[in-house]
């Protein structure tokens, strides 16, 4: 171990979220039990060691232990997150609120019988960042905002970034190399140099290249679901894409609800003018996650009924990934057309799969949630599809009291939907396979505001269906979301840590 003055200066702990949160005791414990520093030496010591990094607003990621497990299991550390919810109470606490018991109740590190990992993260830290400007916004404002009052210096936003090597040279040679040719080559360790296809954006040559590398990555997926899964698909089609971990809160419903929209209104009339689509769908649900197995369960029957409907003569197709990780992601993601970042405002911490899309060339449609709000910043409203309630508006909603039913009720094909859903067309003989959802929909209250959202989602996705028409205009959008997504890369990301958090000078690597 480096001398006690400089081992701060040698040694920085990035915490990813809470798990790791134990490493702040562990360390006090070691310069304590072991290395004979006083208590006050330490937890300087400690708090100068370690940062940590916020990944989600939803309260119930917010890692808890319970006090008798954590005693049980480890007890020496036990003694010391308690001296150490003492110190921080009777101090730093109750000097900004010292007669206030129900607010060192709300900030106390252990109280209710738990341990607060997210409490002793932020106290044992001496930065404490979000992953996407809104949601340090959020933090500093709500979920840890009586933290911001006492520590304001701590936080700061550290905006998440993607690899430009993996997620475009790496995925996408094709592509990479006709922007090799156009700008050179420096862009790969400078994406801020993307930002030099803004101008190719009007040019009709490059625009067909560009067009023609999304047409042929469109072919290579088509022949490989084709090969895998024996679904025949057409590249001549809008891939309209949604791949991320299945939660109620990133709402694949209410993509499916789109999808219910436009089959019943190609029923309707055969006619009708929109592009074909090729929905594509790719997650995973935690094991005991009842309502997000259901809207799997859901997205599958209903691909199934679609896909052999010969009425709609083809006019979509529905697919979801099994088994979806990764690699399955290196081959969607240049295909794609339009990227699903739907979620409920203020639910999303940042999101690095819109990152990825928008690199390849596909268009967001998404809310005003997590680095969506940075993302249209660097591409402009014109080239990005933003749609529903913003963090304000669904407060403000939930403070009034949400009624679901108000939007089923006055939303007549809202309610056709969700009556077709709930019957047992989807699953003949079986209707209470997928009743859940319906359920989850109204009766249980729709917690993540999926009706209010519907129709300003059907209207964007209406204006994303006419514009994909025009192919000059969608591949003159599309380049402009390459152009713009410079500012997404991992290496602005960890250089901002090593600068402003780590204090690291660069180094060059000859």
């Amino acid at each position: 171990m480096p001398p006690n003055d400089e081992f701060s200066d040698k040694v920085v702990v990035q915490l990813n979220d809470t798990h790791p949160a134990v490493a702040i005791l562990e360390l006090l414990r070691i310069l304590i039990d072991e290395e004979a520093m006083s208590w006050e030496k330490a937890w300087a010591l400690v708090k100068s060691t370690f940062a940590y990094t916020n990944h989600t607003l939803l309260p119930e990621a917010l890692e808890t232990w319970s006090e008798g497990l954590f005693a049980k299991v480890l007890p020496r550390h036990y003694d010391l997150v308690l001296e150490v919810n003492r110190r921080f109470l009777d101090s730093e606490v109750h000097k900004i609120v010292p007669n206030d018991e129900s607010r060192r109740q709300r900030m106390a590190i252990v109280a209710d019988g738990q341990i607060r990992m997210a409490h002793l993260s932020v106290v044992g830290s001496h930065s404490v960042n979000g992953v996407a400007a809104l949601h340090t916004k959020l933090l500093q404002e709500r979920l840890l905002s009586e933290f911001a009052d006492i520590y304001p210096e701590k936080f700061n936003n550290k905006t998440n970034g993607i690899t430009p090597r993996r997620w475009l040279v790496g995925c996408n040679p094709e592509l990479a190399e006709l922007v090799d040719a156009t700008i050179g080559t420096e862009w790969i360790t400078n994406a801020s140099l993307l930002r030099g296809l803004d101008k190719y954006a009007d040019d009709s040559s490059f625009r067909e290249k560009f067009w023609q590398i999304k047409h042929q990555n469109k072919e290579n997926l088509v022949k490989l679901i084709k090969s895998r899964f024996d679904l025949e698909l057409s590249p001549n089609t809008l891939f309209d894409v949604q791949i991320k971990r299945l939660h109620e809160y990133k709402r694949q419903h209410l993509n499916l609800l789109h999808i219910l929209t436009l089959y019943r209104r190609l029923l309707q009339n055969p006619e009708l003018k929109i592009p074909p689509r090729v929905f594509i769908f790719g997650a995973k649900a935690a094991p005991g996650y009842h309502m997000a197995k259901v809207i799997i369960h859901a997205i599958n029957l209903v691909a199934k009924k679609i896909n052999s409907d010969a009425r709609i003569k083809n006019m979509l197709k529905v697919f979801f990934w099994p088994n979806y990780g990764v690699s399955a992601a290196e081959n969607i993601i240049p295909a794609s057309d339009l990227s699903e970042q739907i979620s409920t405002a203020g639910k999303e911490a940042s999101g690095t799969g819109n990152m990825k899309f928008a690199l390849n060339g596909a268009l967001t449609i998404g809310t005003l949630d997590g680095a969506n709000v940075e993302i249209l910043e660097e591409v402009g409203e014109d080239n990005i599809f933003i749609f529903g309630k913003t963090v304000e508006e669904v407060e403000d909603l939930r403070k009034n009291g949400y009624d679901p039913f108000s939007f089923y009720e006055n939303d007549e094909e809202l309610k056709a939907v969700l009556d077709w859903l709930s019957s047992d067309f989807f699953c003949p003989g079986k209707g209470g396979l997928i009743s859940d959802l319906t359920k989850g929909l109204l009766d249980w209250g729709d917690p993540y505001l999926v009706l209010a959202d519907y129709r300003a989602y059907i209207d964007a996705q209406e204006l994303a269906g006419e514009t994909f028409l025009d192919r000059e205009k969608w591949s003159a959008m599309a380049i402009r979301n390459v152009a713009g997504s410079g500012k997404f890369s991992s290496d602005r990301t960890i250089s901002e840590y090593a600068s402003d958090v780590w204090k690291l000078n660069s180094v060059f690597v000859s």
